[in-house]
């Protein structure tokens, strides 16, 4: 059996970062400690060398959509960015509202082999909020998490049937937060910059009142509730106080909802068209520090391809949403600026025990599984084409981030190594 080694990297644990080499024999870790030696040595210099990631939120609109990204390219693209485990969203067409999809998607995902792709199933048939998917199909096959993502529930009625349901077996529903009302023809932030440019806006009470009618259900149902992508001040101040109030809540936040404010839009450029919208410096730092003290649980990158024809066209037109799986850890360590522990908690450990899985978001310990990442937090890196997923849409192209993943190993295999030290 070949041994692979990770060489000269700091490797992260609870109690912080730790000089030492790691060496994988099959599919778990043989050993941590000083000059070890294999068939196979990766230069990790300078490295955290840590769990692997772990994204709970990822488009890779198949089946229905597949020229914009497939499970293989999306797969690729999650390796490349140092994931391990990806959870695929259900707005595919047809929805992943029934088993059998659910069970494709799975399918493929085990069959490329780069990463452990799990679903998230439909709360509706169609994500049409009407009926209730079929949930206990898409639970017999595995299926934990649930969300008409892209679409928010706003039948309160339906959610709270779905959540009785899911609550009972120990599921959690996750929210796009978006009252369509409110909502309804924005294109972006309702504020100083909407109103200069003459622009329809989507205000912050949009995603906050959802949140606020959710957290009640979650007090009628006590199912676990999770807000994804969470872009406002109030939706965090409604957070922290459910937490507080010991309410079974979690939530995510995008990478580009951390980074970039709705004076992005000044541009005219599509790739910053996304929902939720960017928003306000202020809520800018609100999310990053509620990421930085736990409110915010983890981060989740929304990743959502689309074809260059889609996006080449006027603001207004153009379907919202940006890339994100090869950008993230790199946006995290440049923005935020975590230390080793907290940066793995929120990309790795945290999203890992959220979703329940197995065998993902483990410190790396001997025996433990070798699913695991080389991130050089000082390596900068510009960001340009091609990638490797299927598109191209993101906000940080020709930007200089700080962090590259030199190596991701998944099952005891590397599935991306950094050109520099590919053999």
């Amino acid at each position: 059996m070949e041994t692979l080694v990770l060489k000269g990297g700091l490797v992260i644990g609870p109690g912080g970062p730790v000089a030492a080499d790691v060496a994988i024999e099959g599919d778990v870790i043989a050993a941590v400690g000083p000059d070890l030696t294999g068939e196979r040595v990766i230069d990790c210099d300078g490295a955290w060398v840590g769990p692997g990631f772990v994204d709970v939120h990822v488009h890779l609109r198949e089946p229905g959509q597949e020229w914009k990204e497939d499970i293989g390219t999306g797969s690729a693209a999650a390796a490349a960015g140092g994931f391990t485990a990806i959870v695929a969203m259900p707005n595919t067409e047809p929805a992943t509202d029934s088993g059998h999809v659910a069970r494709h998607v799975l399918e493929r995902g085990k069959a490329i082999g780069l990463v452990d792709v799990l679903v998230a199933g439909a709360i509706s048939m169609g994500r049409g909020g009407k009926k209730l998917a079929h949930l206990d199909d898409l639970w017999h096959i595995g299926v934990r998490m649930f969300t008409d993502d892209g679409d928010t529930v706003a039948d309160a009625g339906l959610l709270r049937r779905a959540m009785e349901y899911v609550g009972e077996r120990g599921g959690v529903i996750a929210q796009h937060a978006e009252d369509p009302g409110l909502a309804r023809g924005g294109h972006m932030h309702e504020g100083s910059v909407s109103a200069r440019l003459g622009m329809a806006g989507l205000p912050s009470v949009a995603e906050e009142a959802i949140v606020a009618r959710d957290l009640r259900l979650v007090r009628l149902t006590g199912c676990r509730y999770h807000v994804q992508h969470v872009s406002t001040r109030g939706t965090v101040d409604l957070v922290r106080q459910a937490k507080d109030a010991g309410l079974p809540v979690t939530a995510e936040v995008a990478p580009h909802h951390l980074a970039f404010d709705h004076s992005l839009v000044l541009e005219m450029d599509s790739v910053a068209k996304m929902y939720p919208p960017l928003r306000t410096p202020e809520d800018v730092e609100a999310v990053a520090a509620a990421l930085a003290d736990g409110t915010i649980d983890f981060v989740a990158t929304d990743h959502a391809p689309h074809s260059a024809n889609e996006k080449e066209v006027p603001f207004e037109e153009a379907p919202r949403g940006v890339i994100g799986l090869e950008t993230s850890a790199a946006v995290l360590n440049s923005v935020v600026g975590l230390d080793p522990v907290a940066f793995f908690h929120r990309m790795s450990v945290a999203p890992s025990a959220f979703i329940g899985a197995r065998d993902h978001g483990a410190w790396p310990v001997v025996g433990g599984p070798a699913n695991l990442v080389a991130f050089h937090p000082d390596r900068r890196w510009t960001v340009r084409p091609p990638f490797t997923s299927r598109s191209a849409n993101t906000p940080w192209l020709g930007h200089d981030l700080a962090g590259r993943v030199v190596v991701t190993v998944y099952r005891g295999r590397p599935t991306h190594v950094a050109p520099e030290e590919a053999p």
